[in-house]
């Protein structure tokens, strides 16, 4: 049954509607002059709760409609007080007291307070998802204090090098609104996976997990707007990269992901109505191997796997040169990555030889590949091909990102190997190490399952203290180990190729977001 509330916007069973959060229709009457931006996106958005998902895909959800203690932008990126002021850490740097900036509400127009900080941060190891990898061992349950409502105190477990960059994926809830939709101890989940309760630059119009949702500019948000700011966004779901590149071209949609295929950004400069932003990243495409299940528990097999795949055909001829081969984990431009570490070659010989040497019996593989990101497809395709010249059998299974994510998470589900993009979430090389590797962070951020004592202390060490040179080494040693053991296939560092129809003027692109943060977008209305 479809009904209309009273602003003439539909809602059926499979739409939600933030009524909680102050939410009106799309504005009326001078429509025209108001700025709409639609995105594209391949990926789906299905939950909207900020502290249940942890990734690029659906980004857009927590950089828009949430706000956190700090915010990366620009491009090298730097680390802003977003939502508060310069901290006082003591205690041997396990103690951050912080002040919120005045002024700041939420789009229901609360005031936000230290409260409403504390129970974020409490929510987020209780319902052990999203960025719960990068707290869990680090701030311990009932240990973050409201010293008064705009003072929150942090107390952490241990020193920890990252802890005011990863703060960053610790968005600000509004306390009030969750807990009134709570149901027994599941801290609201059920009802923010289809609602907002945040304060960010935009609020909530409408969501349908088969299509997107929509938002409008929030006028009273603390940080201001400019002058040519976006008034009314859409970001919508479309699978197909060809329906994507045809919409920005026919001016549909206003941009799409802005790592295309060489042939359809080639197609969309062609057509004379898309402009593209280029800037390098820090994002490096990699399969990850679940190391737990034999025969890939052997690094034999995941040798003979690193040698069979194509690294110049794929990078050079298939992607046209646009990437940079990447031979490890860290991206080649960040601090910590060896510059003279060499990677695998294409060697199918040489795969043959590891081969022999696995001790499992090598039964078939299956790649799960990611529907709507033709690099995945391609990607898993050419070590299928590679491996089938070793004698090695795989099967390429082809699923949207949203129903293999959840699989990452559980050993036994998991594909053997998907290949994906581990973006910047954080400029630390930990992004891209300890939050991947670190045995610690089974189940919450380590999904290839990978353990090595030496990794394991590395990684531990490289957060207990602050001096770069240090923390820069022993980056490095496990840089080396991993490619040694073969945890993952690394292929390539990426650069940014951002369409964008020609009525956008101006966008402040970070590698860590993907210029998906509307904020910074100038356009013509």
């Amino acid at each position: 049954m479809v009904t209309q509330n009273k602003f003439g916007i539909a809602i059926n069973r499979r739409t939600a509607i933030a009524g909680a959060v102050g939410v009106a229709g799309w504005p009326s009457g001078a429509q025209a002059a108001r700025r709409k931006f639609v995105t594209a996106n391949n990926n789906p958005y299905d939950i909207l709760d900020p502290h249940q998902v942890f990734d690029i895909g659906r980004i857009a959800i927590r950089l828009n409609m949430y706000d956190a203690l700090t915010r990366w932008v620009d491009n090298p990126p730097t680390l802003e007080m977003w939502l508060v002021e310069k901290p006082d850490i003591t205690n041997g740097g396990k103690t951050y007291t912080f002040k919120l900036k005045p002024g700041i509400t939420f789009h229901d127009g609360s005031p936000m307070t230290a409260e409403d900080v504390v129970y974020s941060m409490e929510r987020i190891l209780a319902i052990k998802k999203g960025a719960y990898g990068l707290f869990k061992d680090v701030v311990a349950p009932g240990t973050t204090k409201a010293l008064d409502p705009r003072t929150v105190q942090f107390n952490l477990i241990t020193p920890f090098a990252v802890f005011m960059a990863v703060l960053s994926e610790m968005w600000v809830v509004n306390a009030k609104i969750v807990k009134s939709h709570a149901k027994g101890d599941d801290w609201g989940a059920d009802w923010l996976s289809r609602n907002e309760a945040g304060g960010g630059g935009y609020q909530l119009r409408r969501f349908d997990p088969a299509i997107g949702f929509q938002a409008a500019r929030f006028e009273k948000h603390f940080a201001g707007w400019g002058k040519n700011r976006i008034d009314d966004a859409e970001f919508r779901v479309s699978m197909e990269t060809a329906t994507r590149v045809l919409g920005v071209i026919k001016g549909e949609f206003n941009t799409c992901d802005g790592y295309l295929p060489a042939e359809q950004m080639a197609r969309m400069k062609a057509s004379g109505n898309v402009k593209t932003w280029e800037a390098e990243s820090i994002r490096t495409f990699y399969f990850i191997i679940n190391n737990w299940k034999a025969p890939l528990n052997d690094v034999n097999m995941r040798r003979a796997l690193s040698y069979c795949f194509d690294y110049d055909g794929f990078n050079n001829n298939i992607l046209g040169g646009t990437v940079v081969r990447n031979a490890g984990i860290i991206p080649n431009p960040m601090w910590g990555a060896p510059k003279d570490l060499k990677g695998y070659t294409y060697d199918i010989d040489k795969a043959k030889h590891h081969l022999s040497l696995v001790k499992e019996k090598i039964r078939p593989l299956q790649i799960g590949a990611m529907a709507g990101y033709p690099q995945s497809e391609q990607a898993a395709q050419m070590l299928q091909a590679g491996a089938a010249k070793a004698g090695i059998d795989i099967k390429v299974v082809t699923e949207p990102y949203t129903t293999i994510a959840p699989k990452l998470s559980d050993r036994e589900r998991a594909h053997d190997l998907v290949p994906l993009w581990r973006s910047a979430y954080f400029a630390d090389p930990h992004n891209w190490t300890g939050f991947l590797f670190n045995s610690s962070n089974f189940d919450a951020g380590n999904a290839s399952y990978y353990k090595n004592a030496r990794v394991d202390e590395l990684c531990t060490k490289a957060l207990e203290i602050t001096d770069q040179a240090q923390r820069r080494a022993m980056y490095e040693e496990v840089s080396r180990i991993l490619v040694d053991e073969a945890a993952g296939i690394f292929i390539n560092n990426t650069k940014y190729h951002g369409p964008f129809t020609k009525n956008v003027k101006s966008i402040r692109f970070c590698p860590i977001g993907d210029a998906q943060d509307l904020r910074w977008i100038e356009m013509e209305a």
